[in-house]
């Protein structure tokens, strides 16, 4: 490490949407901006959800001074409960973010955890570093840049932004001090691009709220609303509309459930009076008096719209009588269990109301012209976008360049990439350990390439389990072999295919033992591979088959 750089290092957030998570590094002073996790893609089966490879930081764990959060969702916060079990450093955070975040870290049994509440123009200081906090607008309350003064120069993280001119809260996007910065010469600016490649600009939040005030206002059914839970802005709009159009309000899902307690107690959603009901008092209201404010706008399996959609619900069935609308747009990677939802919904009756037909969703990130205006703001010497695909960071990178950015100046880091920064040049002088750690249930990074492999070809062809009871003395087959197969073929239908299946096991074992071979473990794979050519060239499948040797 050089006395006179500073090291960026993207541990996750670059060339994908989730995980983020950056390390800054001058001499022995290391600071983490965010610790997010990501939703499995389809070929991860049974993955419950992944967050980055934190090697690199548990290497250096004595030089790690503090964790920053940006803001409140699980793509930034979701990994900290992971982090802070190996490096446990001072939290800092605006109150929504940790209040959050505390929840979280009960859930998993962590109780000594150190979270700091900070305000916005807050300036914290972490080793060689100095945060400050300030204020942006996005889809979820007390957002923040951080400005981080650093011995080479101020580097600067936008957090997920949009420049929402009309927020719910009324928290206007701090401008001025952005400008304040730009003005004393920023080295370089993070930036979040992940609507680089759509022009204009975000529409505001408030947009939405039209646009459901007049669905409430022509429904008479009950409505089904479905938006991600930490969406407060959103959800602070149901309320209102909801009271305004004399409908109860009735929260289900555990993420929604808590977040909206969490923040109602710390006053960042203001609840009308008498217009959250229980969800037992469901059926006492009427139709037309009743709004449910639910998870699962992904498509996740187990969410509650999810369970309603698929008659699994214990309190409400879908009917004619339902208008359902899909608040949000899908996460890529999350277009088919939506369709999958929207079709279930459909088939049992309901109305479904999605961004197809009205503007009932906006995104919380910046556009084209909102990219530029940040970059104008700031005018940074470097430029490094994060939290983006690889076609949003090259989007990005023509809207830097076209501003007068040298391409030399963006640079479209790789996670793991060590990026040395100073006044007089930036490079990727170095790489580190990363990539992605899967979570699967309350196993952490135990299933690797082999067991996802093996989960694919269950999925795909199924598996034969081949038992056969060997004499250890003699040797001689006492009983077997029996076939038992799940997912491969319908065994009374296919029974000629087994029988014959056993017929050449056994007489491959037979020959083999004849042989004079005292090892079961040549044996088990020639029974595989007897198996094997038999069952590929009768059906052209390949399951998986587990040969299996019971010595007596």
């Amino acid at each position: 490490m050089k006395k006179h750089s500073i090291y960026f290092i993207p541990l996750g957030g670059v060339n994908e949407i989730g995980k983020n998570m950056y390390a800054m590094r001058y001499l022995d002073d290391i600071i983490v901006i965010d610790a997010g996790l990501m939703f499995p893609d389809d070929d991860l089966l049974g993955i419950d959800y992944v967050i980055p490879d934190m090697s690199y930081l548990v290497e250096n764990k004595d030089l790690v001074r503090a964790v920053f959060l940006t803001h409140g969702h699980e793509d930034h916060i979701g990994a900290l409960p992971y982090f802070l079990q190996e490096i446990n450093v001072p939290v800092y955070g605006t109150q929504l973010t940790l209040g959050l975040v505390e929840s979280k870290l009960k859930d998993f049994d962590i109780d000594n955890y150190k979270l700091n509440v900070v305000k916005i123009g807050d300036v914290i200081g972490a080793g060689a570093f100095a945060v400050e906090f300030i204020r942006i607008n996005h889809s979820i309350p007390d957002g923040a840049a951080l400005a981080i003064n650093t011995p080479s120069g101020i580097v600067l993280h936008t957090g997920d932004f949009k420049f929402d001119q009309t927020p719910v809260d009324g928290h206007v996007t701090d401008y001025h001090r952005l400008a304040d910065y730009g003005d004393g010469g920023v080295l370089a600016l993070l930036c979040d691009v992940t609507n680089a490649i759509h022009p204009g600009y975000t529409p505001s939040e408030k947009v939405v709220g039209e646009a459901l005030d007049s669905i409430f206002r022509d429904t008479t059914n009950r409505i089904i609303m479905a938006t991600f839970a930490s969406n407060i802005h959103r959800v602070q709009q149901i309320f209102e509309l909801a009271f305004k159009h004399n409908r109860k309000v009735a929260v289900i899902g555990r993420s929604m459930v808590n977040n909206v307690a969490i923040a109602s107690e710390l006053g960042y959603l203001d609840i009308p009076p008498d217009t959250y009901i229980e969800t037992e008092s469901i059926d006492s209201y009427p139709n037309d008096k009743l709004l449910i404010l639910s998870t699962g706008s992904q498509g996740e399996p187990l969410a509650a719209l999810t369970r309603m959609a698929f008659n699994r619900h214990s309190q409400i069935q879908i009917s004619a009588f339902d208008t359902v609308i899909m608040s949000s747009n899908p996460i890529p990677g999350n277009e088919k269990l939506v369709n999958r939802i929207i079709n279930a919904l459909t088939y049992n009756g309901a109305t479904v109301i999605t961004t197809r037909d009205a503007q009932v969703h906006v995104s919380g990130h910046a556009s084209a012209e909102e990219l530029k205006m940040m970059l104008h703001l700031v005018k940074p010497q470097y430029v490094i976008p994060f939290h983006g695909e690889y076609q949003h960071k090259n989007a990005y990178r023509l809207i830097a360049t076209s501003l007068g950015i040298k391409p030399d100046n963006v640079f479209m880091l790789n996670n793991g990439d060590v990026l040395e920064l100073n006044e007089k040049y930036a490079s990727v002088a170095d790489t580190v350990e990363s990539g992605r750690v899967l979570i699967d249930g309350r196993g952490i990074g135990d299933v690797g390439k082999v067991v996802l492999r093996d989960r694919r070809m269950l999925a795909q062809y199924g598996v034969l389990t081949a038992v056969v009871a060997l004499n250890r003395e003699t040797r001689e087959i006492l009983s077997g072999p029996t076939i038992v197969t799940r997912g491969f073929v319908y065994v009374k239908e296919s029974e000629d295919l087994l029988d014959e299946a056993v017929q050449r096991v056994k007489k491959a074992l037979e020959e083999q033992l004849q042989s004079g071979i005292k090892d079961w473990a040549p044996l088990k794979n020639r029974m595989r591979q007897v198996l094997q050519n038999y069952l590929y060239e009768q059906t052209g499948r390949r399951p998986m088959i587990l040969p299996i040797i019971i010595e007596v």
